[in-house]
């Protein structure tokens, strides 16, 4: 499922700007479909500017039937009549998703038997220290066995003691969810600390889901602002 909406908040529209040659939206799907690890994949949007360009391409599409605030709540609604067991969610501004990372996650619900876990995620290691204060970056912190601790935008953990060592950690927005996460993430209200940071991913924390976190050192490119999609655009040349 690729959840996407025309109007992003920091920069509108940037699902339909052009990569080479092609929405950056069209660029995503084409990935996620190129990786044949799935047995659908399905653009999620209450865009029918999103929706008619995908429709071009021969793309699957489901219309959003109601307003949602986040990409978790509009992929619940999508996947409420299907017989799944788990959904990937990658985002729809991310053009450069690899089929290895996508495999690892995956991978997390094959060897989870006893179905314990409710999400898994990818995050990777980040030195810049421009990246790791940017708010635009989420940052997560895991426990020993790479269980999620929290995400937040500012730094964490704190450098208060700059001779201790710390590894930082970029939250990739690619979820794989159980359904069964998905919809009691769908009936549960906000919180405030998902409320303050603006990252749905606090949701599941403090209701008290699992959220496993698998390492992946493939960056790619999150557009989310101009810059970044002219960054994008010297990648794919």
């Amino acid at each position: 499922m690729i959840p996407a909406r025309y109007q992003a908040s920091r920069f509108p529209a940037k699902l339909m700007q052009d990569l080479g040659g092609k929405p950056v939206i069209v660029r995503t799907y084409e990935a996620a479909i190129n990786t044949g690890l799935f047995n659908d994949v399905y653009v999620v949007t209450d865009s029918p500017i999103i929706s008619n360009v995908i429709k071009d391409i021969g793309g699957k599409v489901i219309m959003s039937q109601k307003a949602h605030e986040s990409g978790s709540d509009r992929i619940a609604e999508a996947v409420e009549d299907m017989d799944v067991d788990v959904v990937i969610n990658v985002q729809g501004d991310e053009p450069f998703i690899d089929s290895e990372s996508l495999e690892k996650i995956i991978q997390v619900f094959k060897n989870d038997t006893s179905k314990e876990i409710d999400l898994a995620s990818l995050m990777t290691p980040i030195s810049d220290w421009d990246e790791i204060a940017n708010p635009n970056t989420v940052k997560v912190i895991v426990d020993n066995q790479d269980f999620a601790l929290y995400f937040s935008r500012s730094p964490i953990p704190y450098p208060r003691d700059k001779e201790v060592e710390a590894t930082y950690y970029k939250h990739k927005g690619v979820y794989a969810f159980r359904k069964r996460a998905l919809e009691d993430f769908q009936k549960l209200p906000m919180l405030p600390l998902e409320a303050k940071e603006k990252i749905e991913a606090i949701r599941f924390l403090e209701y008290g889901k699992k959220i496993k976190m698998v390492k992946t050192h493939v960056t790619g490119i999150e557009i989310d602002t101009p810059e970044d999609l002219e960054r994008a655009r010297k990648v794919w040349k």
